[in-house]
């Protein structure tokens, strides 16, 4: 049986999260250095409001423009010499880019440029660098911490068309393609091939995989195929001067100096734009089988996991759970079914191997364990691709869900598997009556739990109580105030909780060395300096 998860988001995404237009004139109007001169009414038109109005991050959030130039007539006609028909100006086609996915995040980019290649970035960033312009390199834009967005005018650098894959190698596994390639379409190139990619993510259908290497993402795959600092290979990079870093190499071992690549995944676009990746494929597994199970409390739910990893061993690939909370907005905002009786927790089982009897036996005999024991209250197995599908569902669109509930604060944090959910019980009383939805969910396997408070609107007194309280309770456990999702715009002034001073220092000096100018990708992951 094969897994096909199609959760696609692309089409939902620019009609849920497009900003309000109607009121866009002034907002426009109002960035720091953003629209004066010849830009300023350049091919504004008034557009139907379709979703209340997202607040400009410089208005929500205590943050100041950096003294970069503001672009020019002229710096517009070099951009058109680089990359002739694909310089986007009209306001209207830039709404979608200048918010973030969450509607917690927005800029007021006047300027998006869509480059083929590595070359075109390179000149695009050699003139910014001269012109001391800033740049927000831009995938899929679908980061959940405000890091893929312009927090002022800064100009958004797509990827949308460096969509090429260049090679890929049936004996090795090895794929190379460029930075745009949106996931799942990558996902379907290799399954076809009988490989899989070893990154996989709700938001596989918008997602680029350059987006993916710049952020380090983990998604559901992580407890089988490991992080993609393990599994990418090689990375084309073009730095903050237009300087290309070809370091795209497809072999496994290469023991020669310092591994320069490593500097670049998770590093958000601050310190070089992704062009190109080379990443190791894992085959495509024969017999693939999903279980979804009711836990009647926490601690059965570790339990179910420690009886899982003895009993399922080598062929286990994903042990997902979420929260009551969690199933009641699938249900209630997506029309979702669940499949089992209410229950306090539920989890998603995933075994992957090679012998579709071998793996059913030893799925069977774990669930008779777990049944009679009365770690799970109740259950079912997927038969068939489309129950696979509709099971993943419950758990992949948990985002989509929370999305459409109101504001949401979200925290992916990792933590000691024993104490991931009492956070979530502690922000409940914590918090009363002041928010809407309190649910935690997450990928057990590897200590990480997505942790998300909903309220009908943004509340600064609600943002008080939240931070650094989640933060502060992480590090007193030795966690980390960022899993998965990077740090961005939102989390950027919390690295401490996660870096001792001297670790952030070695961080500026890293950036400093690369991008003297700070022009990539500014506000983003590191702290504030005073």
């Amino acid at each position: 049986m094969e897994l096909c998860r199609v959760p696609r988001w692309s089409l939902w995404l620019l009609q849920a999260c497009a900003p309000r237009a109607s009121v866009g004139q002034r907002r426009w109007l109002g960035c720091p250095g953003g629209m004066s001169g010849p830009l300023a009414y350049r091919g504004f038109s008034s557009v139907a409001s379709r979703t209340p109005e997202v607040t400009l991050t410089q208005e929500r959030y205590p943050v100041q423009r950096l003294p970069f130039s503001v672009v020019s007539e002229e710096d517009l006609v070099a951009f058109e010499h680089i990359v002739p028909g694909r310089v986007v100006t009209d306001p209207e086609a830039l709404e979608a880019s200048n918010v973030d996915w969450l509607r917690m995040a927005r800029g007021c980019s006047q300027v998006m440029l869509k480059p083929r290649s590595s070359e075109e970035v390179s000149r695009i960033l050699r003139h910014c660098h001269e012109r001391n312009l800033a740049v927000n390199p831009q995938g899929g834009n679908t980061g959940l911490v405000g890091g893929s967005v312009p927090v002022f005018d800064e100009i958004i650098l797509s990827t949308a068309l460096m969509n090429q894959v260049t090679s890929f190698d049936r004996v090795s596994g090895i794929l190379v393609c460029q930075a745009g390639c949106v996931l799942e379409e990558l996902s379907q190139y290799v399954q076809e091939r009988d490989f899989v990619m070893p990154l996989d993510l709700g938001a596989k259908g918008s997602c680029h995989i350059g987006g993916n290497v710049a952020t380090n993402a983990g998604g559901l795959r992580f407890l089988r195929y490991g992080s993609l600092r393990g599994t990418v290979l090689g990375l084309e990079v073009v730095l903050a001067d237009g300087t290309i870093l070809d370091c795209l190499t497809s072999l496994r071992k290469d023991n020669t100096g310092y591994d320069l690549k490593q500097l670049f995944i998770g590093s958000e676009g601050t310190l070089g734009v992704i062009t190109a990746v080379s990443i190791l494929c894992p085959p495509r597994p024969k017999a693939v089988n999903v279980a979804f199970l009711g836990c009647p409390g926490f601690a059965e739910v570790l339990q179910t996991f420690s009886t899982c990893k003895g009993m399922l061993g080598e062929i286990l690939s994903a042990f997902e759970f979420m929260d009551a909370g969690c199933m009641q907005l699938v249900q209630q905002h997506l029309r979702l079914d669940n499949p089992v009786q209410e229950s306090p927790f539920y989890l998603l089982v995933e075994t992957s191997g090679s012998s579709t009897e071998h793996d059913t036996e030893k799925l069977s005999c774990f669930l008779e364990q777990v049944l009679g024991s009365g770690l799970v209250t109740d259950g079912t197995v997927a038969t068939d691709e489309s129950k696979a599908q509709a099971l993943w569902a419950l758990r992949e669109r948990i985002t989509e869900a929370l999305s459409r509930d109101g504001y949401v604060y979200k925290y992916d944090l990792s933590l000691p598997v024993e104490q991931l959910y009492d956070l979530v019980a502690d922000l409940r009383a914590r918090l009363s009556s002041r928010a809407r939805h309190v649910v935690g969910y997450g990928h057990l396997g590897d200590g990480n739990l997505h942790l998300n408070v909903t309220a009908e609107a943004f509340s600064a007194v609600l943002l008080d109580a939240l931070e650094p309280y989640v933060y502060a309770w992480t590090a007193g456990r030795r966690g980390s105030i960022s899993a998965e999702h990077g740090l961005g715009f939102r989390k950027r002034d919390a690295l401490g909780h996660s870096k001792p001073p001297a670790a952030v220092q070695l961080m500026w000096q890293v950036k400093a060395l690369l991008d003297p100018r700070g022009i990539l990708n500014p506000y983003k992951t590191l702290p504030a300096r005073a």
